[in-house]
């Protein structure tokens, strides 16, 4: 599903009025129509509407939205932030068409509403072009919306709702339904205050599809991974769904390396062999079943020695579709030398995590001179490091920091955390929605790199195996969050769902996360 900043929001209105000779008459009329029809589907017995208006055009789309609903015989009070005189353009068109029809419009004159019996109230206050913070009259508004005890619909974004980061302006609406025109806005789809627009609808108020073409904002669904997993022939073997090989562990770190390989064989990759050091080669083959393992050169302390290099891509000549390096390897001498040998001479795609990552924040330069794809799987700390930045600031600009990192060093970038981002080189940027806390667990992230590097050895391609990776692994926790219905799940139980995650994917029957009307 595509979603939008705000400046490519307000791009795409010029072009349709423009470009496309629709009037903004029209989509404003269509944006309040799709607000009154929701309010009516969502509260089929809500009787008493409060309309809340502020002064730009996300007024006029509740001036809209009222017409509607008093033609549908509902008993609605239109609540004005501003004197009548002050609204301008098509705003004013449609104020003037509710007070022409007698409707019950009220200026507030800096007191707030007397809507005690409303049933409903609609947000339409402020909308996207928000770029300020809330202060005076306007702040006590956003409040008394939320302490009213009533439903609160909210047109086009919550008001006071940051419409590229996801951040209050101040204070926000806090909405239990929003109704969004054309498209989903992106700092919908981020935390800190994702759950601040309750559950969305995405209204077609008739922009062109072609307008969509170039945005490069989309947020991961149910439909669209669905389309992404591939159906098996009948006489598939386990040679036709690739053959990963994990280079992860050393002392004390044998579980990340068995977390990682076992969650790429949950995830449908018909062969794993796992390569750890020497040293741990006798924990790991009592860890493991169905994994296969070979063991590399290790150094005094336990770790990859440098001799590794060699055997490590003799190894990965020998039949391999992808790897997947760094869970557990720590960062010796001789861990940072394989990291750095394979990051330039690995035969397929690859997938860094963890260690792997620490090694190459010394110099992220070397990804830009790797054969094959990349795929790196950074946590915001890890993250920071990597670009020479500090947590705070990375998660402060989570898209903005991934897709930089991806454009500046050719890879893929998936940043973890809740509401996960992934970033092409291309400039596209994917937002997860699946997932919870119950996942602030340690292996969540070894089990996530096994997903993603056991779709890739399957051939999906960069893009599509680390979108519908992060996306049916966050699903997994999803469907154990709600057997359990608490949290204290472990990694290795969330790797076991990725199976039934992906079932369920497959067999979902509407979008969980939004809604379509229009």
């Amino acid at each position: 599903m595509k979603i939008v900043t705000r400046k490519t929001a307000r791009e795409i209105d010029r072009r349709t009025i423009e470009e496309f000779g629709v009037p903004s008459l029209v989509l404003m009329e269509n944006a309040g129509r799709a607000v009154a029809r929701v309010v009516m589907d969502e509260y089929p017995s809500a009787e008493r509407i409060a309309v809340v208006c502020g002064a730009g055009n996300n007024a006029g789309d509740g001036f809209v939205a009222a017409r509607h609903l008093a033609s549908a015989g509902k008993n609605t009070s239109v609540y004005l932030a501003e004197k009548r005189r002050k609204y301008k353009g098509d705003a004013k068109t449609n104020l003037e068409a509710l007070f022409a029809a007698g409707a019950d419009v009220r200026e507030l004159g800096g007191r707030l509403p007397r809507a005690k019996d409303a049933d409903v109230i609609v947000d339409a206050v402020f909308g996207t072009g928000l770029d300020r913070d809330i202060t005076g009259f306007y702040e006590k508004l956003v409040k008394f919306m939320n302490g009213s005890g009533k439903p609160v619909v909210s047109a086009d974004i919550p008001s006071g709702l940051d419409s590229d980061t996801g951040r209050p302006l101040g204070a926000a609406v806090r909405a239990d339904v929003t109704v969004t025109f054309a498209h989903a806005k992106l700092g919908m789809c981020l935390h800190p205050r994702v759950g601040l627009s309750g559950k969305i609808y995405v209204a077609d108020i008739t922009t062109p599809r072609d307008l969509e073409r170039n945005i490069p904002h989309e947020l991961a669904t149910f439909g669209e991974c669905a389309e992404l997993i591939r159906k098996r022939d009948p006489d598939s073997h386990k040679g036709t769904f690739g053959h990963l090989l994990v280079f992860a562990g050393s002392p004390g770190k044998s579980g990340a390396a068995v977390l990682c390989a076992a969650a790429a064989l949950r995830a449908g990759s018909g062969l794993v062999t796992l390569g750890v050091p020497r040293s741990v080669s006798q924990a790991v083959e009592e860890k493991t079943t169905e994994v296969m393992s070979v063991t590399l050169a290790d150094s005094k302390d336990g770790t990859f020695g440098e001799e590794a290099c060699e055997e490590a891509i003799e190894h990965l000549k020998n039949g391999k579709t992808a790897l997947a390096l760094g869970p557990g390897i720590s960062t010796s001498h001789g861990a940072g030398e394989l990291v750095r040998t394979l990051v330039r001479e690995c035969p397929v795609p690859m997938v860094l995590d963890a260690d792997a990552l620490n090694v190459i924040s010394l110099d992220p330069s070397v990804l830009t001179k790797a054969k094959n794809p990349v795929i790196v799987t950074p946590h915001p700390g890890e993250m920071a490091r990597l670009c020479g930045s500090d947590t705070k600031r990375v998660q402060a600009d989570r898209v903005g920091t991934a897709a930089g990192f991806s454009e500046k060093y050719g890879c893929h970038t998936v940043l973890k955390g809740a509401r996960t981002v992934t970033a092409t080189p291309e400039g596209k940027v994917f937002i997860n929605p699946t997932g919870n806390p119950g996942m602030a667990s340690g292996g969540t992230g070894d089990v996530l790199a096994g997903v993603i590097a056991g779709l890739l050895a399957q051939e999906y391609s960069c893009a599509e195996a680390c979108v519908l990776g992060v996306f049916i692994h966050g699903h997994a926790a999803d469907l154990l969050l709600e057997e359990t219905g608490t949290f204290g799940f472990t990694a290795s139980e969330i790797s076991d769902k990725i199976p039934a995650s992906v079932n369920s994917v497959l067999s979902a029957t509407e979008e969980k996360f939004f809604r379509t009307i229009g």
